[in-house]
């Protein structure tokens, strides 16, 4: 990843005090040097279907589920956060049918209109319009992704990823991914997601939002699943989305541990 890119961008949205007051800022120059370096991009407009049909031909040619675990796992270590999502992105979908937008209604809305995306937890518009990939690149390079369930960043996410190079999974990586199921079987009953992301906290190098963001994507990839999506949230509240009503008595699912990680561990 370009240096001088990397700066132009999170300069864009970031400052010392937070996000930039009045939103996005960057000269016509620095924009066009990061863009050809690939790290920002103009305004793109398309439909929800082209956005299907882009991610069904990703799924179909570059993107498979050994090459999103090894970028998860290689981020471990190297803390290339912007390699994680890709994990979440895959999983919610990799089994997304060729379908348009008015095809199967959703019956009770949760996330989105279509019925294919709703009920795979997908938020999605009919249109995007003038939409900014910029805030959703620096999301991912700062923290590992934000809307992680929104249909359009898991294009740009799977995207982004089929265009790295393969990545090495190092035995410190193994180590820490099983430090980190570890912990989980460790979790008391009545844990909450903070409480899990405490226990994580001198497993990987990470910061709290990073492993706020690790959480939800396992949540995502349904690794991490609450087993009563009734439960008052706790914590933060809305701040966690995938991982809101998780308790250490759900665990994790050998299920997806084996269909993802299996050969690590």
């Amino acid at each position: 990843m370009d240096a001088k890119a990397k700066k132009i961008l999170m300069n864009a949205f970031w400052s010392s005090g937070g996000w930039r007051a009045g939103g996005f800022f960057c000269s016509d120059e620095d924009f066009e040097y990061a863009k050809c370096k690939g790290l920002m991009y103009d305004a793109m407009s398309l439909s929800h279907d082209e956005c299907v049909q882009k991610l069904c031909e990703l799924h179909k040619q570059k993107i498979t589920k050994e090459k999103v675990v090894r970028a998860f796992l290689h981020s471990l270590s190297t803390r290339k956060v912007y390699l994680r999502s890709a994990l979440s992105s895959f999983a919610l979908t990799h089994d997304l049918p060729l379908h348009a937008f008015a095809q199967r209604p959703a019956i009770h809305i949760s996330y989105c209109a279509c019925g294919n995306c709703n009920d795979r937890k997908l938020m999605a518009k009919e249109h995007y319009v003038d939409e900014d990939l910029n805030v959703f690149n620096f999301e991912r390079i700062k923290w590992g992704g934000v809307r992680l369930n929104w249909l359009i960043y898991c294009l740009l996410d799977l995207e982004l990823l089929s265009k790295e190079e393969e990545l090495e999974v190092k035995a410190e990586d193994r180590a820490i991914l099983k430090q980190m199921i570890k912990t989980i079987e460790d979790c008391k009953e009545k844990d909450a997601a903070r409480q899990l992301e405490k226990r994580w906290k001198d497993i990987f190098p990470s910061n709290q939002h990073e492993r706020d963001r690790v959480m939800e994507i396992w949540g995502y990839a349904g690794l991490l699943q609450s087993q009563n999506d009734y439960r008052k949230e706790r914590g933060r509240g809305t701040d966690f989305m995938s991982m809101a009503t998780w308790r250490g008595e759900d665990g994790y699912s050998a299920e997806k541990l084996e269909f993802y990680f299996g050969e690590y561990l």
